[in-house]
């Protein structure tokens, strides 16, 4: 076998035990495949499918006493990489093999430049003088289009945007031009457009430097824009794999084809148009300005919303769309009142609040209720979930033994069981506590509910189960929904009409068909054109 066709890395019959009374045996079991140079190998599979754990098997990050590989080789150019001490696997990692994670800011150090950061690495694995390491900083800087490296390479973290610190970690992973990227779910947290860059960088990196890249994801909108061949997981197997065309136009195993499925389609379904109904949702020239005043400087102003007028009508569901920084949630944030506009009109059911004092605003919390991002952040850890439901209908007068059975019916509604109310969150799955969330939302049985960033932490498949169960409830309550996303499949599937917000601004609206079909604003034609897998149809081989 020549060089062009020896693998890269490869993987033999890897099993990884978990520990005891875990609820299986092996994390991973038996996974073997290879990548080879010049490839990108997509691994693709749902939370505890072991996909993240075969990565950091392969980096030998796996936490001791925790996580032990008992069977199989790793193989990285031939040498075994289970059989290197702790000294031999740091020398290779950085040099021969180097990781993206998932969260920038998290595996970037806060008290470090971005310079000292990526010239650690130099130091650490090379010969080279202050100067020659200077210069290698600023040209690897420079291959990921990170702007004005001179200057940046004095900067922190915190100063960078969420794109610009995934650039910083690319930087550092090719200092050393490794023969192995790994790549975990690096996109999953950037917006559209960056998330488009930063693939495309991949991508230009894998055909420049012949680099073999391993990219762990669970998005098959990403897996049809950049993959060469696909790795399915499910429960720790290996349960397909194949070529990326193969397997996504003919998918052979159920839980591939469950996948596949069940990514929302860009093109949305008639939905009948809400005209006649009431208005229960409405602002007028909403604006909130953020001032930022200091002794050393003249005071700044961010207008984060600027004259932003939307109205929902019961039963209808308003998907306001964009990128992180473009003022959606602001808004969110505005109407439920969490901070105060500063300026314009909030009317629920004709009633202005927003200039409501504290005492006077009581009245209306119920009206308005929020389902977060996060769902494990939203619950007190320290109550159970069936404590957090009847929480707000008991503080509305409501009697323990009716909240109570509110709660339970309500579990039930959102298909959990109702005896599970004394459990806590961590006893959930993320999708059952962004289940619980919602139960707790319509315990108060309010007029609107707002669902910012609601699933876009939730594997494809929970996500759609989710965004059925919001449906469900907008139907069975006649509620005024906005639903708050970056996602266009998601918005696509949900809403009936569509407000694109960008720099605090409304720049276009309209039915969700007529948006998709032919966006008229040029920033909303930037984010259709960004949408990893755009082209291709999920799913239609399921009706063949």
């Amino acid at each position: 076998m020549d060089q062009t066709t020896q693998p890269v890395l490869d993987i033999r019959g890897l099993t990884v035990r978990l520990p005891i009374r875990a609820d299986r045996e092996n994390a991973i079991e038996d996974v073997s495949f290879s990548v080879l140079p010049h490839e990108i190998l997509c691994v693709v599979g749902e939370s505890g499918s072991g996909k993240s754990v075969t990565a950091h098997t392969v980096m030998g990050l796996l936490p001791p006493k925790q996580l032990t590989a008992t069977a199989g080789q790793v193989l990285l150019q031939g040498d075994d990489l289970l059989k290197k001490t702790p000294g031999e696997m740091r020398a290779l990692r950085g040099a021969r093999m180097s990781m993206i994670f998932q969260e920038p800011m998290t595996a970037l150090n806060p008290l470090m430049s971005i310079g000292d950061q990526i010239e650690e690495i130099l130091q650490i694995h090379t010969e080279m003088s202050a100067r020659e390491r200077l210069a290698r900083v600023i040209e690897v800087m420079e291959a990921v289009k990170l702007p004005e490296p001179e200057r940046l390479v004095h900067s922190y973290p915190h100063q960078l945007s969420g794109g610009q610190r995934q650039r910083v970690m690319i930087a550092g992973a090719l200092a050393l031009e490794p023969a192995l990227l790994i790549a975990d779910e690096p996109t999953t947290a950037l917006d559209v457009t960056t998330q488009a860059q930063i693939l495309k960088l991949i991508k230009d990196i894998q055909r420049t430097h012949g680099t073999a890249v391993l990219f762990i994801t669970h998005d098959f909108g990403v897996v049809a824009e950049i993959a060469d061949r696909v790795v399915v997981m499910q429960h720790g197997l290996v349960v397909e794999q194949g070529e990326a065309k193969a397997v996504l136009r003919n998918p052979q195993h159920p839980y591939t084809r469950m996948l596949i499925s069940a990514v929302p389609s860009m093109t949305p379904p008639a939905r009948p148009p809400k005209a006649d109904a009431p208005v229960v949702l409405e602002t007028q020239d909403l604006c909130k300005t953020y001032r930022d005043r200091s002794l050393f400087r003249a005071a700044r102003e961010t207008r984060a919303a600027h004259n932003v007028e939307l109205s929902v009508r019961r039963g209808e569901t308003l998907g306001i769309v964009g990128e992180s920084g473009s003022g959606k949630s602001t808004v969110a944030r505005c109407i439920v009142r969490l901070i105060s506009p500063t300026s314009g009109q909030i009317l629920i059911d004709g009633h202005d609040i927003a200039g409501l004092s504290a005492s006077r605003l009581r009245e209306n919390r119920r009206l308005v209720q929020i389902v977060f991002q996060d769902p494990y952040r939203s619950l007190n850890p320290r109550r159970s979930v069936g404590a957090s439901i009847v929480e707000g209908p008991m503080n509305f007068g409501v009697g323990k033994a009716e909240a109570q059975t509110r709660a339970r019916d309500l579990m039930k509604l959102v298909d959990l069981d109702p005896n599970s109310l004394d459990r806590f969150p961590h006893q959930f799955s993320g999708g059952q506590r962004q289940r619980i969330c919602i139960a707790r939302a319509l315990a108060m049985e309010p007029d609107v509910l707002i669902a910012d960033e609601a699933v876009s932490a939730l594997d494809v498949s929970v996500q759609a189960q989710v965004l059925e169960l919001l449906d469900d409830v907008r139907k069975r309550f006649n509620l005024a929904i906005l639903f708050i996303t970056h996602d266009l499949r998601v918005a696509a599937q949900i809403c009936d009409r569509i407000a694109v917000m960008y720099k605090g601004e409304i720049v276009e609206r309209g039915p969700a068909a007529e948006v998709f079909r032919a966006p008229s604003h040029e920033y909303t034609q930037a984010l259709f054109n960004a949408a990893p897998g755009r082209d291709f149809e999920f799913g239609s081989f399921a009706t063949a």
